[in-house]
């Protein structure tokens, strides 16, 4: 018997999906110490939008605010730089986001602060591409990162990132 597949999964279903892995590992082991939604039932459509007042000039508008970049982790494994199925790490830099098999580049700055930024990036991973409406804010004093996706296909609910020691 031969089975056929179709590897066609909507990309918010994919993003779901990477973001939602923990790494595996023992069922004792500690679990993620950020959550993937604020509330049971949120919506990122229905999801506020953080304050982000723009900021004039061409340096800050054609970058990613410093205290936004570096690494971050939905949970304490992620974090662990010896790891390779880091699957919730999410390192920034200037001008671009990598997750574990995607990449983004910055590409159209809507607003953007010293703790925020909302853009369109433009992804690239798994052979396809795609861009999305992507809002990024720190909380907590920087130790927090709050992602959010807007659209027709943005993934639901806010991601909830720790800064990597």
């Amino acid at each position: 018997m031969v089975r056929h597949f179709t590897f066609a999964l909507p990309l918010a279903v994919i993003g779901a999906m990477l973001a939602a892995c923990d790494g595996g590992g023992d069922p004792g082991e500690e679990r993620p110490i950020i959550s993937q939604a604020e509330e049971p039932g949120t919506d990122a459509a229905a999801a506020p939008e953080p304050p982000t007042p723009s900021v004039t000039g061409t340096e800050a508008e054609a970058s990613i605010p410093a205290a936004l970049q570096g690494r971050w982790g939905l949970n304490v494994a992620d974090c662990e730089p010896d790891r390779a199925d880091a699957k919730g790490l999410l390192t920034i830099d200037a001008t671009s986001l990598t997750f574990y098999e995607a990449r983004a580049t910055l590409s159209d700055i809507a607003t953007t602060s010293p703790t925020s930024i909302r853009a369109t990036f433009d992804f690239t991973g798994e052979g396809m591409t795609w861009s999305r409406d992507t809002a990024l804010e720190t909380q907590d004093e920087g130790s927090t990162l709050v992602r959010r996706e807007f659209g027709e296909d943005a993934t639901p609910g806010p991601f909830r990132y720790a800064r990597c020691p």
